[in-house]
Order: structure tokens, then sequence, then C-alpha cells
């Protein structure tokens, strides 16, 4: 077993353990943020380099620093290694500046996005953004394509974190769409539309970080936060049936996999439960879902906000007493 310490957390992990691996077992605010590392995708993560970490100890054996930050999601862990996420001052900006890199074409269209409210890059610019943009040159724009009868592709939104592209290699029967070009002008797209439509490829909705692949079942009908997660299950032969119900009142809006607090899927789900299966009669509901407390639809949201609003009060007698 090899012994690294995060931010003065220490931990033992086997050896092959990345950082952002060892990170997330010892959990909380310490786990830097992934955009394009998934950990049910082979050879996933290396491309966004959200996950920078800062390894001011090499190792028992070789204490010398890494002088440049790594990416946490493809660097192992060694025996005594030393590592800073929250703790640097340096290695925060230089995340502040990959944020600032991935919103330069970016659109900030959150308020018409679908993704909003479920968005890691919306969390990213919220935490790590600029007021206003330093760019100034010509963004790129792309047209809005259909790549299946259910999916749409806002290409402009897409941040190129590959993750579409390998759950249609290693999870459909075969990848039909991929990145075209290189370079600056490198694109998701395929060679000709409405081409993606196997039975899973519903899931490239589900992996995508950002709003570039929609579920054009769902566009527009309603904001996530108006809407109830419910877990629910069904006999499915294609699937195992094991979803997450998105309900407005007796309407099911849209079905999702289920997804851990990484934010990961946790079973693939086919095509006809997420896409022709929207009536109560055909879901068993199990209950609410569990949604991490930072976000705008979490169970517990609310109780945030009144432990908040005591905590002000709290601050305001003691001002109001000194005074």
């Amino acid at each position: 077993m090899l012994k690294v310490t995060i931010d003065g957390h220490s931990i033992e992990v086997p050896e092959g353990t990345t950082i952002l691996q060892a990170a997330r077992l010892i959990g909380g605010d310490i786990v830097p943020p992934a955009m394009c590392y998934y950990s049910k995708l082979k050879t996933s993560g290396g491309y966004c380099r959200t996950c920078i970490v800062k390894v001011s100890k090499g190792s028992e054996k070789d204490p010398r620093p890494i002088p440049k930050p790594v990416a946490s999601c493809r660097t192992p862990v060694a025996d005594g290694m030393e590592v800073q996420n929250k703790s640097s001052a340096d290695l925060l900006e230089s995340r502040k500046a990959v944020v600032e890199f991935l919103l330069i074409n970016h659109p900030l269209d959150c308020p018409i996005c679908d993704q909003a409210g479920e968005c890691h890059l919306q969390d990213l610019g919220f935490e790590h953004g600029l007021s206003k943009t330093r760019y100034d040159f010509t963004r790129r724009v792309f047209n809005k394509i259909d790549i299946g009868p259910y999916i749409k592709l806002h290409m402009t939104r897409c941040i190129l974190c590959y993750r579409c592209v390998k759950v249609a290699e290693q999870i459909t029967d075969g990848r039909v769409h991929g990145v075209l070009n290189r370079g600056d002008v490198s694109e998701i797209s395929t060679l000709i539309e409405n081409v993606v439509e196997n039975d899973f490829s519903g899931n490239v909705i589900d992996v995508c970080p950002v709003g570039a692949l929609t579920d054009k079942t769902w566009r527009f009908k309603s904001r996530v936060w108006f809407s109830k997660p419910m877990d629910a299950h069904r006999n499915c032969t294609k699937c195992k049936g094991e979803v997450t119900m998105w309900l407005k009142a007796d309407e099911v809006l849209r079905i999702s996999a289920r997804k851990d607090k990484w934010g990961e899927v946790e079973e693939w789900i086919c095509n006809d439960c997420r896409f022709e299966k929207k009536d109560l009669k055909d879901w068993v509901i199990e209950g609410p879902t569990a949604i991490d407390k930072h976000s705008v639809i979490s169970a517990n949201h609310y109780e945030n906000l009144s432990s908040l609003k005591l905590d002000i009060s709290k601050q305001q007698n003691q001002l109001n007493k000194k005074n």
C-alpha cells in the first residue's frame, strides 16, 4: 500500500491508484473537479485539465516537487507523495486559467440551456470564472444538428471532453460519430445527420458535462429545479431498467440514468427506457432521488438555506450587541 497526503489528509491506497481516485476515497472539498474523467469509461481523462493539482513532494525516495501542475486523473500516486489542491493559491490560479480557457468559446446561455442546474462547467464558472472575458477574437459558432432521432448537438457548447465518443466506442454496438478535424477547428460530429440510433445511444446525453448533447424529448419543457426526481424501475429486456424519473405533477418530463455522488452513471440504460416509456404506469416508483447538497434541485436545499439564515441572524445579533 502507498501513502499519499492531499491537503493534509493522508490515506493508503493500492499501487496504480491515481491522485484523483485517492482524493475521492478521502472525499470532501479536497476532491479536484473533473470534466472529462469518467471512472466507468476506459482511457478517459487527461483532456480538460480542470483536475490539475500541485505535487509538493514527489515521494519518500525522491522528495523533489513536480515543477508544474499535473492532471490528477492521469497521475499515479507514489509512496510518501504530498499533494496540494485547495491549499495552494498558485494551483487555484492555474485552475482559473483552465476554466477561462474552457469558456473562451462556450456561450454563457445558461438561462436557455437544458443543462442549467446540472452543469459542471456552470459550477466551475461560478467558483473560478471571471466576470468578463479577455478574449478578443471571433468565437467558434456551429449550427445545431440532429445526430440522432432523439439527440440534438450544440457543438458551440462542447468542450471536447471525449466522453460521448468513448461511450459510443465502449457501450454501443458501433460508433458513428467522433472528433472531426484537428486543433482549434476540432468538432464532435457525424458524416451524415440522424445516424446515431443504436439502443444505448442516449447515454451520450448523460455523460456530457455541459449542454452540448440534449434530449429532444425534454428540450425546453421545464427547468430542472422545477421538476421532482424520483428513483424508478421497470422490467426491461435490454438494460437493468433502474432510472431517475423527472416528474412535474403526474407528467413524466424525462428519464435519465441514475448517477452517483460524482455525477457518473451507475447503470447504462437503453433508449426504450429513456425515450419511449413516458407514462407513470410503465414504472414502479421507489422514492425521491438523493441529490448532491450543492445542487439547486437538492432535497436539502431549503434546509441549508434555513441554517444559513440562522447563522446570519446570529452574526447580526452579535454585531448589534457590540454596537
